[in-house]
């Protein structure tokens, strides 16, 4: 059984959301501290591949109706 690349997109976009979260959380005095950057640029792509991951579904039901 295949999984919906929108069902997919939905995790990567909470997993985006939770990893934002977490950077907030360790931020200290300065956001310019390495875990704080690291986590920031996961989250970045979680959230860029939750977004690739809408468009390939959208893709996938458009032509799926041709």
């Amino acid at each position: 059984m295949r999984t919906s690349p929108l069902a997919m997109a939905i995790i990567y976009f909470l997993m985006g959301i939770l990893f934002i979260y977490i950077a907030t959380q360790t931020a200290g005095d300065t956001v310019w501290n390495v875990t704080t950057i690291i986590l920031a640029v996961v989250a970045t792509m979680e959230i860029g591949v939750g977004i690739r991951l809408v468009v390939l579904h959208f893709h996938w039901k458009n032509k799926k109706k041709e």
